[in-house]
C-alpha cells in the first residue's frame, strides 16, 4: 500500500515482525488487537496488516515497547 492509501500526505508505518525472537508474550496482541494475533499451538506472533495510517500507530507503538522479546519493529513507510 502506498501513502495515498490512506489519505494525501498521511504518513504510515510499516510494521515488521521477527516470529524466531517471539517469545509468545501476547503484549502486542493486547496493545493493538488489529494489528496482532498469535498462533494457537505456540503463540508466536501472526502480523495481520503490515501497514498501519495513523489512528493504529499509537498502538503499534504501544506494543513495540512491551514486547520481551524485541520482535517488532516499525518504520515509517
Amino acid at each position: 500500500m502506498t501513502r495515498s492509501a490512506f489519505s494525501k500526505g498521511t504518513i504510515v508505518i510499516k510494521i515488521h515482525v521477527d516470529e524466531h525472537k517471539c517469545v509468545g508474550a501476547g503484549q502486542c496482541v493486547m496493545a493493538a488487537p488489529q494489528v496482532f494475533d498469535q498462533r494457537e499451538e505456540d503463540g508466536v506472533v501472526v502480523l495481520l496488516q503490515d501497514h498501519v495510517d495513523p489512528p493504529l500507530e499509537a498502538s503499534v507503538r504501544k506494543a513495540v515497547k512491551l514486547c520481551p522479546a524485541v520482535a517488532i519493529r516499525v518504520e515509517e513507510a
